[in-house]
């Protein structure tokens, strides 16, 4: 159904171009468009090319393979408004212009951005050219996004999956289509959220995937234990579980797309090392006498401190130091002073903070690198923007001024492109182009950023003034040189009535989407993301080139304004319903806010100031030729021809429409309703008579005839072309399997015609073999998997090299504790072995590292065998008699019995009367009354448990040679 047979059906689900609405200046109208295409779950809508977007709250089935099929190579305006047309849109006039292009995605904070984002990127995936390498790209670019939002969004109190900064990728893209590369920027990123949430709020989703979802192998190394409620930094919004988010999940899919955009495993261990020391650094705690400050005397957090030390890889001293003392330069010597316990807290969250902003910043030049398209040649570029939307909540502080800030000069950017575009398009087409009113908010971009008498200008000023600086002499600032503004207000400068809505440290700015109320406090404290000095040498910080945080974001938006204008603008609007994230449900008053601060009538006022309907001749006379009897059915001329000749017939008036140079520009959208009615009128005539032509020959015989004839010659082509299918099918499968027969018979000889593909194969299946059982520890090192004899020498060069990574993985994990026991040991073993007689007796008992102790062993097992002392305990591993699944056990021998213990169950009991015997590498034990089992052992080249032909339990191990 393309878009003009869909006005039929406009009553009832709306228009789905908003320039076709007759009271196109009415809200209420838009509103109610709006209101009906989303009850009848068609959440896309556009305007012109613009696509405006509602968040359904729930999974619609139109974005599956088939939908991306559908919307390939399509007419932007053939099929019903997607973001997948939007998307082929972008691409094909990319590639037939060879120019750059950006799609803007934005709204409010839950409104599905990210989401959007998503679904543009995986119909690229999926629409461009398919090889290797470009798959590689493809995933990494895919995947890039788990990553970024596991690391930059949080759950806050509008959306559970928040961006909480901004992004800017571009995907680069080959002259055949093909993506080869990628590129982000990131913008203000919201470090405070690492050590402060509201209620009702989480932290960075990262912080919840490792505690949750994190191996237990990696936990013990990080020194964290899989409870949120242990670290400070995790709990303070009360909500660590949230019933949306399966952090479990997110893990591996993090961990995932780690290894997939090729971060090493040494990267990989650093990074969540310093993820894990900001953990720990939120529970250090300080105490205070009356001459110094402490950290706290408690082992628990010293615990907690050392840990932070060891992942962070500073020395005690440094780090001790920089969170229990400043450092102050008195003339030619720098002095230690101590803080005090409320400073030692602050310079304790800005080093967390300081830690996760750098920490962010290396995880995307990563991701660059990894993305980055190593040709040359030029490229074509399509730019995707995900940005914050504006943001109002109950208590508006720095960061929702930066991110409304930003939203200020999108707007401003937004209006002079769609104007540029607008306006170009009627000059191509030789049109007059008619001046539009709108609102210019430069006016609230100047009173922001300029230069002396900005608010960008007068914080930075107070941030390095000398003196006590506060962030109410900011505001009184403020109020001295800004105070005449019209959209500036504060307490002391508001009349009687407005004075009772503002605090006395709030000051409200009138933005082009409406009143917004800041707090003052925490402005200087945030834009000067304050580390004292020697907290600046903690993390290699410099402090002398540092700028002011505002003053970096608008830096920041220059360069992504410049960007933009150098592109082609596309825009998706999204669009929250309403706030509790519910189906079905439609906020007006909600609604009707974003539509405003979306710049959505704006734009409708553009598109519809010359004409609200256009589109080349070919297709319009191609749908509406039947109108008039000299386009119908052909038309022999040009199609401006064939239209000039329709719209005479249908006593089109001159004011009513243009005519281009490619296309027909129409003003009126009830000149469009009134054809597309005529049309259909037409149509159901046109099919009246049709089917009357075939009844006729139904009376007559010949229509069956020509029927029945067409379907026999169909049934025969097909049968030919299976059969010629299959007789394919059945020569390539003997071809296959004669390859494989002689590939097997000449394994063993050189390389040749005969054996090179059934080579390949076994190298390939014995190389995935071997990454599926590779040894897991430095003690399993002979556990390698016998290789063929083509891949003999291969197989001990990568046993080598396997052998040495376990080795250095297993030095770096060493504690300096443990090292120096090792050391120990060394010296003790040179200093006596062979030289003192009991020497054997004086070493340690056997096993006893692997055993465990009763600590270990749950209260319920002890008291069901009270009575009966234990000998040995140690972990095993029990094989499923079907299947050998591996399940984890405790195994302990008492005086009387031995026992299998999952967890706090008793799994079985084994009396010691119960043994029939052993003999050379056998043991026959009673399974139960009537019943015998058996275990073999015997030694082999791999270590592995298996039923052997003879029923019984076979365990192979590996030996050592003695030397």
């Amino acid at each position: 159904m393309n878009m003009e047979a869909s006005l039929t059906a406009r009553d009832r689900v709306g228009i789905q171009d908003f320039v076709l609405l007759d009271n196109y200046t009415s809200e209420s109208a838009f509103l109610d468009n709006l209101r009906k295409r989303s009850h009848e779950n068609l959440i896309y809508t556009y305007i012109g090319t613009l696509l405006v977007s509602v968040n359904p709250y729930k999974e619609l089935d139109i974005y599956s393979k088939k939908q991306m099929d559908t919307y390939m190579g399509v007419n932007f305006f053939e099929l019903p408004p997607h973001i997948y047309a939007l998307a082929d849109n972008v691409f094909r006039t990319m590639q037939s212009e060879y120019n750059n292009h950006f799609i803007l995605i934005s709204g409010e904070s839950g409104a599905g951005k990210t989401e959007a984002s998503k679904k543009i990127l995986q119909f690229y995936a999926v629409s461009c050219p398919s090889t290797k390498l470009l798959n590689n790209v493809r995933d990494r670019l895919l995947l890039s996004n788990p990553v970024l939002e596991a690391f930059g969004n949080a759950k806050t109190l509008k959306n559970d999956n928040s961006s909480r900064f901004g992004k800017y990728m571009d995907i680069q893209f080959d002259h055949q289509g093909g993506a080869v590369g990628g590129h982000i920027l990131s913008y203000l990123l919201e470090k405070s959220r690492v050590v402060h949430q509201n209620h009702g709020e989480r932290n960075f989703h990262i912080f919840y995937q490792l505690v949750e979802g994190g191996e237990e192998d990696l936990l013990r190394w990080l020194g964290l234990e899989r409870n949120c409620q242990h670290y400070r930094y995790l709990v303070q919004g009360d909500c660590a579980k949230v019933s949306s988010i399966n952090d479990k999940s997110d893990w591996k899919m993090v961990r995932k797309a780690l290894s997939v955009i090729e971060f090493s495993e040494s990267d990989i261990e650093n990074l969540f090392a310093i993820i894990a020391s900001v953990l720990h650094l939120g529970n250090v705690k300080f105490e205070a006498d009356f001459k110094a400050l402490y950290l706290s005397s408690c082992d628990f957090l010293k615990l907690f401190f050392c840990l932070a030390v060891q992942l962070l890889g500073i020395p005690t001293q440094v780090l001790q130091q920089g969170l229990t003392h400043r450092k102050i330069e008195a003339k030619t010597e720098e002095v230690l002073s101590p803080f005090s316990v409320d400073h030692a807290v602050y310079a304790r969250d800005a080093l967390a903070k300081a830690i996760y902003g750098r920490t962010f910043n290396w995880l995307v030049n990563k991701i660059n690198e990894s993305l980055a398209n190593k040709d040359s040649s030029r490229k074509t570029v399509i730019g995707l923007l995900d940005i914050y939307g504006f943001e109002v909540f109950n208590v508006n502080s720095f960061e929702q001024f930066c991110i409304n800030y930003c939203n200020e000069k999108l707007q401003q950017l937004f209006i002079q492109l769609t104007l540029k575009s607008e306006q170009e398009e009627y000059e191509m087409e030789g049109i007059e182009w008619e001046p539009v009113p709108y609102f210019n908010n430069k006016i609230i971009c100047d009173l922001v950023e300029e230069k002396h008498r900005g608010i960008i200008a007068l914080l930075d000023e107070e941030c390095l003034r000398p003196g006590e600086a506060t962030d109410l002499t900011l505001l009184e600032k403020m109020e001295e040189e800004i105070g005449g503004h019209p959209h500036f207000v504060t307490h002391k400068l508001a009349d009687k009535k407005t004075r009772k809505t503002l605090e006395r440290g709030d000051f409200r700015l009138l933005h082009y989407a409406g009143e917004v109320t800041y707090c003052v406090v925490g402005f200087l404290d945030k834009n000067n993301d304050l580390l004292y000095r020697n907290g600046k040498e903690v993390i290699s910080f410099n402090f002398y080139c540092k700028k002011q945080v505002v003053t970096q974001f608008k830096s920041s938006l220059v360069g992504l304004t410049e960007i933009l204008m150098s592109k082609e603008p596309w825009y998706v609007r999204c669009i929250k319903p309403n706030e509790a994230k519910q189906p079905g449900r439609f906020d007006d008053v909600l609604v009707r806010h974003q539509v405003k601060y979306l710049g959505l009538m704006e734009h409708l006022r553009v598109r519809r100031a010359g004409f609200a309907y256009r589109r080349k001749y070919d297709i319009f006379l191609q749908r509406y030729k039947p109108l008039c009897p000299d386009t119908w059915p052909n038309w022999r001329g040009t199609a401006a021809e064939g239209v000039q000749r329709l719209i005479k017939h249908l006593g089109y008036k001159p004011d009513e429409y243009k005519m281009g140079r490619t296309k027909i520009f129409i003003r009126h959208p009830r000149t469009l309703f009134a054809t597309e009615d005529a049309f259909q009128i037409c149509k159901h005539r046109l099919a009246t008579r049709i089917q009357a032509k075939y009844k006729g020959y139904r009376v007559k015989g010949d229509y069956l005839k020509q029927r029945e004839a067409a379907t026999k010659i169909e049934n025969c082509w097909r049968g030919l072309m299976a059969r010629k299918e299959r007789e394919k099918r059945a020569w390539a499968s003997l071809i296959l399997f004669l390859r494989f027969i002689k590939g097997f018979m000449t394994r063993n000889q050189p390389s040749c015609n005969d054996n090179s593909e059934y080579l390949a194969y076994v190298r390939t299946n014995y190389l995935t073999r071997l990454r599926d059982n590779l040894p897991r520890t430095v003690l399993e090192k002979d556990a390698w998997l016998t290789a063929p004899p083509i891949l003999q020498e291969a197989s001990q060069l990568l046993k080598k090299i396997y052998i040495r990574h376990m080795v250095k993985k297993y030095v770096r994990g060493i504690t300096p504790h443990r090292k120096a026991q090792l050391l120990l040991k060394e010296q003790t073993s040179s200093m006596f072995k062979g030289k003192k007689e009991n020497y054997p007796f004086s070493v340690c008992r056997p096993f006893v590292d692997t055993r465990i102790g009763e600590t270990d062993i749950s209260i319920k097992v002890l008291q069901m065998i009270r009575h009966e002392h234990i000998k040995y305990s140690v972990p095993v591993v029990k094989y499923d008699r079907n299947g050998f699944r591996p399940r984890l056990r405790q195994l302990i021998f008492t005086q009387e019995a031995a026992y299998l213990v999952e967890e706090t169950k008793i799994k079985q009991r084994i009396d010691y009367s119960s043994l029939k015997g052993m003999v050379q590498g056998s043991v026959r034990f009673d399974i139960q009354p009537g019943r015998e089992g058996f275990v073999d052992f015997k030694s082999g080249q791999e270590s592995m448990v298996y039923r052997a032909k003879n029923g019984h339990l076979m365990v192979e191990s590996t030996r050592t040679k003695s030397r």
